[in-house]
């Protein structure tokens, strides 16, 4: 079922290098980028996937093929003996295309 809805505006309009903030370096991230060709990065809040792929493919010079999305929920933390809370983020997984070139962050 298409509706049309004009998209909806958040925030500021953003350069590529302000969507994506940086790449998640961990032990499943390093597996799914050499199983799978997927690549997990933290991005801005506001960014949409369309956005985050075209700013992933400016930046590293790629194709994408697919982009996931996840909303994290900052943790609970102590600070100076009271309950915190850290920041909400925004975790993307980046998936290319077979015949694009991987990205190299080191």
């Amino acid at each position: 079922m298409a509706t049309n809805f004009p998209p909806r505006e958040r925030g500021p309009k953003l350069e590529p290098h302000q969507i994506v903030l940086r790449p998640l370096v961990t032990e499943k991230g390093t597996h799914q980028t050499t199983h799978r060709n997927a690549y997990p990065f933290e991005v801005n809040l506001w960014a949409t996937k369309i956005e985050i792929k075209a700013a992933v493919e400016e930046l590293f010079g790629v194709r994408v093929d697919k982009v996931r999305t996840q909303n994290r929920q900052g943790k609970i933390r102590r600070f100076r003996n009271k309950p915190g809370r850290l920041a909400n983020w925004k975790k993307a997984i980046i998936t290319l295309q077979k015949d694009s070139p991987a990205i190299e962050f080191f």
